[in-house]
């Protein structure tokens, strides 16, 4: 066997391992298509954590796989979508883990505007879907606002055509956000001078504008590819500060618009509505004032006529006052013979009352009070000596306190005896309305026998004997025992005890 293996014939052919056929193909394809433009239709789109992006472009007849680095795909103007026909830009080459050739992707363009529009469109569609073009989120554009940001290339001649239709109509402040209108860096900088606008502070060195334009003038629908960019119209949709979108000529339409609060066809226009005309504002001010002063005076006017006509239907002030001046006279004169008689009813009420008043009860009374005002007193001299032993040094004014103490002493006594007597008739009126002889004034009677009170008829015929009691005097009345009249002032009144 081994004399035939050394014996078989051996080609001239090469040897190569896996390894380096692989790389000399890599090297055939790189050197062959270092730069490409290849056409198709994008499909497969993956966008692992990593950041690259992988996707296959494809026709009818054939597939290549592509991939974008990280950094690629940051750099890309369109992000490719499913369906999209675009023409990507790169370079071809070959990955030896799998044996397969591969397109490194740079750069993407959609393929025509044809395929901007289906791509447009469907995106438009799926943000309309999110709400982000509702007409009931879209705020009011304030009427004069303060402070007006735009958002524009600080370089062309939008910015100049906005501030000095600004100048002509109403000068306002205006704060210019620098930002690329056109290009890769166009959609990421407008979206961060919107949502830098918003986040400005409102008592900041930076004052917070009232009101945001976003303005680029016309160009093509790739110039104008940046405002269509979803970022974008989220951060105009997100906005807290009402937004005019401004971009292009009147005929160009991007997301922008649908996203804004207001749309204006060219950046002049924006600039209009922005503002009103101050000269505008000061004419209808100055006709305003006239009309308001024109109203005012015919207000004054129909108020004075309503006035003297009022007064012409008003009757004379004599006439108004006659009346009421005889009705004077008239009580005047029925005033002294009314006073007469409510002097004389007065004085005959106090009459009533003093003669029944009973001088006993009074001088009781009196007798009482005098006693305690002596017990007093008597209690009064030897205090008054013990205070003057203590006095020592001051004795002079002690005796001075004392000699005032003995005036107001003696002054009082009269005032107290007068409030005595006073209440002691008060009292003594009170005994005189509570007590039963006022009920015997009222054609009443009261029954006694020898056991008290009789209040029933039967109480009555058990006694026999009884005494009536009339208002004038008592009458004794019983079984066998003939009427006998007595006066009452002989007899001693039922004593009736105290009322409190």
């Amino acid at each position: 066997m081994d004399l035939l293996e050394e014996s078989a014939p051996r080609g001239n052919q090469p040897e190569y391992t896996v390894s380096e056929i692989s790389g000399a193909v890599k090297r055939v394809i790189e050197g062959e298509f270092g730069h490409v433009r290849v056409r198709g239709e994008i499909s497969r789109v993956s966008r692992p954590s990593s950041g690259h992006l992988y996707f296959d472009l494809k026709d009818d007849r054939a597939v290549i796989a592509a991939v974008s680095w990280k950094g690629q795909a940051a750099r890309m103007t369109v992000r490719p979508e499913e369906g999209m026909e675009v023409i990507a830009i790169g370079r071809m080459t070959t990955f030896p883990g799998q044996s397969k050739y591969q397109l490194i992707v740079e750069d993407i363009v959609p393929a025509g505007a044809g395929a901007l529009m289906v791509m447009l469109e469907k995106r438009k569609a799926a943000l309309a879907a999110e709400g982000l073009f509702d007409t009931a989120r879209k705020k009011s554009i304030p009427f004069l606002p303060d402070v007006i940001g735009v958002v524009t290339s600080p370089s062309g001649a939008v910015i100049r055509d906005i501030l000095h239709r600004l100048r002509d109509r109403f000068p306002r402040r205006v704060v210019i956000w620098p930002v690329a209108v056109q290009g890769e860096k166009c959609a990421p900088e407008v979206a961060a001078a919107i949502l830098g606008f918003n986040a400005l502070p409102a008592d900041g060195p930076v004052p917070r504008p009232d009101l945001i334009i976003v303005a680029r003038g016309g160009g093509s629908i790739e110039d104008l590819w940046g405002f269509n960019e979803e970022v974008v119209v989220r951060a105009a949709a997100a906005s807290r500060i009402p937004l005019i979108s401004a971009v292009g000529h009147e005929t160009d339409t991007t997301l922008i618009d649908y996203a804004s609060d207001r749309r204006a066809p060219t950046p002049t226009a924006a600039a209009e509505m922005a503002v009103p005309v101050r000269m505008e504002l000061l004419a209808w001010s100055s006709e305003q004032g006239a009309r308001m002063t024109r109203s005012i005076r015919q207000r004054q006017d129909l108020r004075q006529q309503r006035l003297s006509d009022l007064s012409r239907a008003l009757g004379r002030p004599e006439a108004l006052l006659d009346p009421a001046r005889q009705r004077f006279d008239n009580w005047s004169d029925r005033l002294g013979p009314a006073l007469l008689a409510a002097a004389t009813r007065k004085r005959a009420t106090f009459n009533a009352t003093a003669a029944r008043m009973q001088p006993g009860l009074l001088t009781s009374f009196i007798g009482r009070e005098r006693r305690f005002l002596q017990e007093r007193a008597a209690r009064l001299g030897p205090a008054l000596q013990r205070l003057a032993r203590d006095a020592g040094r001051d004795t002079a004014r002690r005796r001075t306190d004392l000699d005032g103490l003995g005036a107001r002493l003696e002054a009082a006594m009269p005032l107290r005896l007068a409030s005595l007597t006073e209440r002691l008739g008060a009292l003594d009126r009170m005994r005189q309305t509570l007590g039963y002889t006022e009920t015997l004034r009222r054609g009443y009677a009261v029954v006694r026998g020898e056991c008290g009170l009789l209040t029933t008829k039967a109480a009555a015929e058990a006694a026999g004997s009884f005494e009536i009691e009339f208002q004038d005097g008592r009458l004794s009345a019983g079984t066998g025992a003939g009427p006998k009249q007595r006066k009452s002032r002989g007899d001693p009144p039922p004593s009736q005890g105290s009322l409190f």
